[in-house]
C-alpha cells in the first residue's frame, strides 16, 4: 500500500497501464474535436465563398468570347433580390452567421457579372440607341445600359426592404414570410438560365461547368442545411434548385444531339 492509500506494486502493474490507457483515450477525444473542428471551418468557409465559384468560368467565357447572349442577366437580378432579403430575414430570425456573409459574397458576386456584362455591351453595340432605369420603358427592364443603373435599382429595393422590415420585424408572420421570399427567389435562381435557352434554342455562351458548379454547390449547401437545422426554407429552396440544374443540363445534352442531328 502506498501513503495514499491505493494499492502500489512493481513496474508495469495494471493501476499505471489503466492510467497511460486514460490519458490515450483523452488524447484520442482531443484529435477527434480538433478534427472535427477543422472540418466545421472548411466546410463554413466552402458555404461563404463556394457560390461565386460557378460564376467564373461564365465569367472567363464572356471576356474570352466579348459576348453576352448565352448568359441570362436575370440570374443576376433573381440573386440579388434573394440574397438582399436573406440578410433582412437574419435580422429577424438569426440563422448561422456563414449564411449572412454567403449573401454578401453573393452580391458583390453579381455585381461584379453585371459590371462585365454592360462593359461588353458598351464595347460591341457602339451607336445603338441606349436604355436607362429613367426611362422607365418596362420592355427594357433590367436590359440597361449603364451599370449604374443596375447599382441604383438595387439601392432602391434595399432601401425599401429595410423600411418595411423596421416596421414589422415584430411580427412573427412577416419574419416566415420574409425568409420565404427569399429561398423562392433563389430557388428560382436557374430558371432565367433555363429561359434563355428555350429561346436561343441552345445552350452556345452559356457555362457549362457553371451548371455543373450550381449543381455539385447546391446538393452540399442542401445537406448542409439538413445536417446543421437550418430553418426549412433553405433545404427546400436547395431541393428545388438541384431539379433546375438537371433540367438545365438535359437541355445541354439535348441542343448538343439536335445539332449533330441538323450537321449530319
Amino acid at each position: 500500500m502506498s501513503r495514499t492509500g491505493a494499492p502500489s506494486g512493481p513496474p508495469g502493474d495494471p493501476w499505471k497501464s489503466f492510467g497511460a490507457m486514460g490519458a490515450e483515450v483523452v488524447l484520442q477525444e482531443e484529435d477527434t474535436e480538433g478534427s472535427w473542428t477543422l472540418l466545421s471551418l472548411l466546410a463554413s468557409l466552402l458555404m461563404v465563398f463556394g457560390g461565386a465559384l460557378p460564376y467564373v468560368p461564365q465569367y472567363q467565357e464572356i471576356q474570352r468570347s466579348s459576348n453576352t447572349e448565352g448568359f441570362s442577366t436575370r440570374v443576376c437580378l433573381v440573386l440579388l433580390i434573394a440574397n438582399i432579403l436573406r440578410i433582412f430575414f437574419w435580422m429577424g430570425k438569426q440563422f448561422e452567421v456563414t449564411l449572412l456573409l454567403q449573401s454578401v459574397v453573393m452580391i458583390l458576386t453579381m455585381f461584379s457579372m453585371l459590371q462585365l456584362c454592360c462593359t461588353v455591351h458598351s464595347a460591341t453595340r457602339v451607336g445603338t440607341k441606349q436604355h436607362r432605369l429613367s426611362d422607365l420603358d418596362w420592355r427594357y427592364f433590367w436590359k440597361w445600359s449603364a451599370f449604374e443603373d443596375y447599382l441604383l435599382f438595387c439601392f432602391s429595393f434595399t432601401a425599401l426592404c429595410a423600411v418595411v422590415t423596421l416596421l414589422l420585424l415584430d411580427s412573427a408572420m412577416f419574419v416566415e414570410a420574409l425568409g420565404s421570399l427569399a429561398v423562392t427567389f433563389e430557388a428560382m435562381l436557374g430558371v432565367p438560365q433555363l429561359l434563355q435557352n428555350l429561346h436561343n434554342s441552345s445552350t452556345k455562351g452559356m457555362s457549362v461547368k457553371m451548371v455543373l458548379l450550381w449543381t455539385a454547390g447546391d446538393v452540399f449547401k442542401t445537406a448542409y442545411f439538413v445536417m446543421n437545422d437550418s430553418p426549412a426554407q433553405f433545404w427546400v429552396c436547395g431541393s428545388a434548385q438541384i431539379l433546375i440544374d438537371v433540367a438545365i443540363l438535359l437541355q445541354v445534352l439535348f441542343y448538343r444531339q439536335d445539332s449533330r442531328v441538323k450537321l449530319g
